[in-house]
């Protein structure tokens, strides 16, 4: 089971949207959080030592991550580029985050 964490600032839309999406395939195991101190749940050095795959919707979330978590990283990190222009589980962002994480993580 491959461990995946998804991050975004305030952990309120777009990384709990791709949570929720992802949280039902069985060889996933999925978290979010967020690099902002008031995230819903903010991003911890545990949180980034458990991951083995991090997904982060901007490239400001890939720097705070590396600043602040740089010794606890050892996962890959993958930017979707995906803006905070979303709601959660609004069907567009659904489809972009099926678009731009299924292709690194294919079902085995």
């Amino acid at each position: 089971m491959r461990r995946v964490l998804f991050v975004c600032s305030q952990n309120r839309l777009r990384s709990p949207t791709a949570e929720q999406v992802f949280a039902s395939r069985p060889d996933l195991e999925v978290s979010s959080a967020g690099t902002n101190h008031d995230a819903e749940e903010p991003l911890t050095g545990e949180l980034v030592a458990w991951a083995e795959l991090i997904f982060v919707m901007e490239k400001t979330h890939r720097a705070k991550l590396s600043r602040r978590f740089g010794r606890h990283l050892k996962a890959r990190v993958i930017c979707l580029d995906i803006p905070d222009d979303y709601a959660f589980m609004e069907p567009a962002l659904v489809d972009l985050l099926l678009k731009r994480v299924s292709s690194h993580l294919p079902r085995g």
